[in-house]
């Protein structure tokens, strides 16, 4: 048996922990959505995986559906999304935990409500993104799977 990498992460620290629920669009040409996070906030500049902070008491899938209404104009339904993978990843003051859906299938035209970019990527391009560290592995997981 193999052992394990080290990890750079302190378990011991004490950091408050954010829930973001994101999304993995993915088009009939097996293309993937990423977004580009707009001046002004935390990582600008980085592309992601649309989605958004759980606020307390909401269930994952009604944040993501209402994030996903709020930034991109178009209705998902709870039925489209499918639990694909998550990331677990300590940053400076908070440690994130982001489930990850797949969603092939929504209603209305994807238009950026936040004045963010946004780019349809091959799964095979979704690496040369630059990306926030929790987004990094679980984009080398989606390449593979899709």
């Amino acid at each position: 048996m193999e052992n394990c990498p080290n990890s750079v992460v302190d378990l011991e620290r004490n950091l408050p922990t954010l829930l973001v629920a994101a999304v993995a669009l993915v088009d009939l040409d097996n293309n993937v959505l990423l977004t580009q996070r707009p001046k002004g906030k935390s990582m600008a500049g980085l592309w992601e995986f649309p989605g958004g902070k759980v606020e307390d008491g909401e269930m994952v899938e009604a944040a993501l559906i209402r994030e996903i209404k709020e930034e991109l104009d178009i209705d998902v339904g709870v039925g489209c999304l499918q639990p694909f993978s998550f990331a677990s990843h300590s940053y400076d003051d908070f440690h994130l935990f982001m489930p990850l859906y797949l969603c092939r299938k929504w209603n209305g035209q994807i238009k950026p409500m936040e004045g963010q970019q946004t780019a349809w990527v091959k799964p095979n391009r979704l690496r040369t993104y630059e990306m926030p560290p929790a987004d990094v592995g679980i984009a080398s997981m989606l390449r593979d799977f899709l």
